[in-house]
């Protein structure tokens, strides 16, 4: 069974797109995606400079076509299940049916504009944490003011707060942390300071019309799997300010039988976690269009 995975926020890279607009189609796609969304997509995949596309929002629409992009360019799948960290579970609603193309890159700039206003108020930030127990890790920086917004399973938690608490997670590395670092976003995102990015997004929810997933649709909230396009609608509203759990979700992966993953682009991150979390599932990360041959064997092995 394959699982088909979408990445979030941090795993964007300048030019990043320039490679998949080579495709046939593709150009014309992203730039009919930039009209409807009011964003010049081709410019940030290609030409803008990391600074650029580290602005919450931008980031999050590029992310999305991006995955979304490069989903279609394997062909027909048929996945057993689909999942997404962060901002990526609106791609694999994409993928499952919830939401047609344009209306996740609707919601998508929508959610990244209310993220960066809500970011705007207080300057925060996120760090992931690298080794060390996840219990002990989330009672340190529960101490220190921190949320443990991310708990991404194979040891790593990414924390969340001001900067001023983050920089005394620096000089106080909970038991057994090897590295604090940094990550590239712009805000202390999937905790209360997103607070007002969750009554935007409500209300630009309500203009949708969702589909009930086609395939199995597993929730960063809870790991759970999700039955209709009405509750994955509210969960992507309510995830702004509530931390991820990838550690839960690659546990129903296990539950659901999953033997392979593949990760759309720009894929890493969390074929990363599952080769540590999910030993004996196999793994693949869609990067240029250089990997789309050895996708579709994967696909056709375990789709």
């Amino acid at each position: 069974m394959l699982v088909l995975v979408a990445p979030g926020q941090g795993a964007q890279t300048p030019g990043f797109l320039t490679e998949w607009l080579d495709l046939p189609g593709a150009g014309d796609r992203v730039a009919a995606w930039s009209d409807a969304i009011g964003l010049d997509l081709v410019h940030y995949g290609t030409k803008a400079d990391a600074d650029e596309i580290r602005d919450t929002a931008v980031a999050q629409p590029l992310l999305v076509a991006a995955g979304l992009l490069s989903a279609s360019a394997l062909g027909d799948v048929a996945p057993g299940a689909v999942a997404g960290h962060s901002v990526g579970e609106i791609t694999a609603a994409a993928f499952a049916g919830v939401l047609d193309d344009t209306a996740a890159l609707s919601l998508v700039r929508k959610r990244g504009l209310a993220m960066a206003d809500a970011a705007a108020i207080t300057e925060t930030g996120m760090a992931a944490l690298l080794g060390g127990d996840p219990e002990v890790t989330v009672a340190h920086l529960e101490k220190l003011g921190l949320t443990p917004a991310n708990i991404n399973g194979a040891g790593q938690v990414v924390a969340a707060g001001t900067k001023e608490q983050l920089a005394a997670l620096e000089a106080d590395k909970p038991e057994g942390v090897r590295k604090v670092v940094a990550l590239k976003v712009a805000g202390a995102f999937h905790t209360h300071h997103m607070g007002p990015a969750v009554d935007t997004l409500a209300k630009a929810a309500e203009a949708l019309t969702p589909g009930d997933p086609r395939v199995t649709y597993v929730s960063n909230k809870d790991g759970e799997t999700v039955a209709t396009g009405a509750e994955v609608l509210e969960r992507l509203v309510g995830q702004v300010a509530n931390p991820v759990r990838w550690d839960l979700c690659m546990e129903t992966f296990k539950e659901l039988g999953v033997t392979a993953l593949l990760e759309v682009c720009p894929g890493g991150t969390l074929t990363g976690l599952a080769k540590r979390a999910l030993p004996g599932v196999k793994t693949l990360a869609l990067k240029t269009p250089a990997d789309l041959d050895a996708a579709r064997e994967l696909v056709a092995e375990h789709a």
